[in-house]
């Protein structure tokens, strides 16, 4: 067994260049898919978060965030117009540093995508029982709370995600148009937020404007980092581009620009409305606008939100799927993984693991809990991907580069101190579960993939 056996680098580009997928979507296209993906529970529920950990600080928590984004887009470019492959980070790690790791980092991608999920479920319900209570529906809450945070279960969480994942089953397609309309509507619901709220801003409400120190930037940096988790999808669309080498660096940066601009607008607006000790985290935009006295933006930002949601669920639950569907293609996780349901022509079982796990970890966990887990794990997964470009500019210097990352090694390893230091900021409790999840990884690996895995057998 060699826990070091790679991929060779030809073997992916020549996957690439033999692929069936059709060659359509340019740079706004790749930008509206990372913003469709981006845009989701972090902007509407994270920012809350954060504001109670930092403060009003919370603005320069998503300057350091959206820093450690833009560096990690910059290495994420260079692999993935190397390897225009499924699989993310995960392939690049089979031809950078061999089986194992890319195990590690599958096993890690799926804690990303499944917790990414599950968050994004957790706040969508938020922002909906937060809805149609302003509308004079009261829910029982036990129905609406997780067993920590005092109920049974968060009901309206597990309904979305298992709608979703009928809809992954029965195989409705997420076209990039419908999906730039979907773009349209979260923007639009931002515009709003900040348009009606900027004429209320109190600036004594930013006084005293880090009560927590730079500990507390730093511990909402780490938090607020989830909302800028999504962008790596546009590098698994770079199959599907017309000319990668110059749309997907195009397609991340524009997504990352629009993105940081609309976020930091969102922060300022939210703090001067309500002081940060009063912000409610579940439903922080549409309440910050009724306590104001507009209603009706509140309601109407709930609906583009549920709305908004809704698209980055249905994407990232995909997502996890598509990454189950690799491994097992490779042998490393059981082949019914990858078996497609002859009527639908999608990957059943896969597709209702993965629903039925998320469902499970959105309906029994709370909001906080899981955005750690998140962040954690999607950190680790960008360190990784830092190294590899390193790696492979020693190992394989003569591979083509359709997209240089600038100033190797300054910037990964630049990019790889950003994102330790905002793991730092995670609690304790948090990398111990990690460190559980990894070691369950492992013993899955030894015991099944290894002894499965096609590379080792020599017919990759």
């Amino acid at each position: 067994m060699n826990l070091w056996a790679k991929k060779r680098p030809e073997d992916l580009q020549e996957a690439s260049e033999h692929t069936q997928l059709k060659k359509s979507l340019k740079a706004i296209d790749l930008a509206a898919l990372g913003i469709g993906s981006v845009v989701g529970t972090g902007i509407f529920v994270a920012t809350g978060q954060g504001a109670h950990l930092a403060g009003p600080g919370v603005i320069l928590s998503f300057l350091i965030a959206a820093v450690t984004a833009g560096l990690c887009a910059l290495t994420y470019s260079e692999l993935a117009c190397m390897f225009p492959v499924a699989g993310s980070t995960y392939s690049y790690s089979y031809a950078a540093f061999g089986e194992i790791i890319a195990w590690i980092i599958g096993w890690d991608l799926m804690l990303e995508y499944l917790v990414s999920a599950s968050a994004v479920a957790s706040g969508w319900s938020s922002t909906f029982i937060g809805l149609i209570e302003n509308l004079g529906v009261k829910l029982p809450r036990a129905l609406c709370l997780t067993p920590l945070a005092g109920g049974i279960i968060d009901l309206p969480a597990v309904l979305i995600t298992m709608l979703i994942t009928w809809i992954l089953f029965i195989g409705i397609k997420e076209s990039s148009v419908t999906n730039n309309i979907i773009v349209v509507i979260k923007i639009s619901v931002i515009v709003l937020f900040i348009i009606l709220g900027i004429k209320h801003v109190n600036l004594s409400n930013f006084t005293p404007f880090a009560p927590m120190g730079w500990k507390g930037i730093m511990s909402g940096a780490a938090i607020i980092f989830f909302s800028y988790i999504g962008f790596d999808a546009v590098s698994t669309a770079a199959e599907e581009t017309i000319n990668p080498k110059r749309d997907v660096p195009i397609g991340l940066m524009l997504c990352l620009g629009v993105v940081i601009v609309l976020y930091l607008g969102v922060a300022f607006v939210l703090i001067g409305l309500v002081p940060y000790k009063q912000i409610d985290i579940g439903n922080a935009l549409p309440a910050a606008l009724a306590s104001i006295g507009i209603r009706w933006g509140g309601a109407l930002v709930a609906t583009g939100a549920i709305i908004g949601m809704i698209s980055t669920l249905l994407i990232t639950v995909y997502g996890q799927v598509r990454i189950f569907m690799v491994m097992a293609r490779d042998g490393l996780l059981p082949e019914a993984f990858a078996r497609v349901h002859p009527k639908h022509r999608t990957p059943a079982l896969c597709t209702w693991i993965t629903g039925g796990l998320t469902a499970l970890i959105a309906g029994f966990f709370p909001l906080n809990i899981i955005l750690e887990l998140c962040n954690i794990g999607t950190l680790f997964a960008f360190v990784l991907v830092s190294i590899g470009v390193i790696v492979l500019r020693h190992t394989q210097p003569n591979l083509e580069r359709k997209f240089k990352t600038p100033l190797v090694p300054f910037t990964p390893l630049v990019t790889i101190f950003f994102c330790l230091y905002l793991m730092l900021g995670l609690t304790t409790v948090t990398w111990f579960r990690f460190v559980i999840w990894l070691g369950m990884g492992l013993a899955v690996y030894f015991v099944y993939g290894a002894t499965h895995s096609k590379l080792q057998r020599g017919y990759n």
